[in-house]
């Protein structure tokens, strides 16, 4: 019999508005969880305060104050999404049988984290929530967001289509994500690379309930580049290639000029060289930065440094439960 203790945890920054909905509906299904006898009564809800600039981490000690299901981790400083969210992870590692992560923004289905504990209790390490369509979604936020997922897989990043951070993981899964040491994180790519048994359950991502999208277009084109480059070397080896392309051209055009000036032919075609010598910049420039984002990689994997530190931890029974 698999233990049944379960933890959501739910990144945090700004998210003042929304918190005491997101609260109320977490706690509710908390108690419907639990009075199904498919949940331990053990089972909280683990807010994590990622630096927030207004009072998200107000509201979250109010609501642990009022209910002891919700819980509070708050972070020294902003160390962004993916660092937040594993801080909550780890923490809750050692205090729960399962991890629930999800959104503070309600756009996740929070009912689908009843068919993510049945699978969890018929042996699945990992349930991925995925998206069943995106009809609720503007056709240019469609249309980037597939390419994003096509566009990962293409470069060699290996992750589950439309699926963002909505998962479930037991603590064997969560024991082996803390295996993975690296200090750029991108956990879409990262817990496919962990294995076990895993499974899927879909549902329909719903409209913000309020405040705004930490993610604009910019931050999303940002952390498409971070994935890449944290998961993939094949960047590196489409360069190689377009060396060797160039490299062959050029052998092609020498020949082509040695045989014109062989036989009396003036080599014309000014604005063909200037071409050509733009182009070679362009590619030299973009290669070196490819490479750049390597090694800078490199340069902050080797300092070693903490991915996230935490100033304060709200949990705990009162005599009140």
């Amino acid at each position: 019999m698999r233990g049944n203790t379960l933890y959501i945890v739910v990144p945090c920054y700004n998210e003042e508005e929304v918190l005491p909905e997101t609260a109320r509906r977490l706690g509710d299904k908390l108690k419907s969880l639990m009075n199904a006898g498919k949940i331990s009564p053990r089972s909280r809800v683990l807010f994590v305060n990622d630096g927030s600039k207004d009072g998200t981490w107000a509201v979250i000690s109010r609501l642990h104050g009022e209910n002891s299901l919700l819980c509070g981790l708050d972070l020294s400083r902003n160390r962004g999404h993916q660092n937040a969210l594993l801080a909550g992870l780890m923490t809750a590692k050692d205090k729960a049988d399962m991890v629930i992560s999800m959104d503070a923004d309600l756009q996740d289905d929070v009912d689908a984290a009843d068919a993510m504990v049945d699978k969890y209790l018929a042996g699945a390490d990992i349930v991925y929530g995925v998206r069943s369509s995106r009809k609720t979604d503007t056709f240019f936020k469609r249309t980037t967001a597939e390419a994003f997922y096509r566009m990962m897989d293409l470069l060699g990043a290996e992750t589950v289509f439309n699926h963002a951070d909505y998962r479930l993981m037991s603590r064997r899964a969560l024991e082996g994500l803390a295996q993975f040491k690296e200090v750029n994180l991108f956990l879409r790519g990262i817990v496919p690379m962990i294995g076990y048994a895993t499974d899927t359950v879909e549902y329909e991502r719903g409209e913000r309930f309020a405040g705004e999208s930490k993610y604009p277009l910019k931050k999303m084109l940002a952390f498409a580049l971070e994935g890449i480059t944290s998961l993939s070397v094949k960047p590196l080896r489409m360069i190689t290639g377009l060396g060797f392309l160039v490299f062959f051209a050029s052998i092609v055009m020498i020949v082509y000029n040695v045989v014109r000036w062989a036989t009396g032919n003036t080599v014309a075609g000014w604005a063909s060289l200037a071409c050509s010598v733009w182009f070679i910049g362009g590619l030299i420039l973009l290669s070196l930065g490819v490479i750049g984002e390597y090694l800078g990689k490199l340069y902050l994997e080797s300092k070693g440094r903490p991915r996230f530190l935490i100033r304060e931890v709200l949990d705990g029974e009162r005599d009140d439960d």
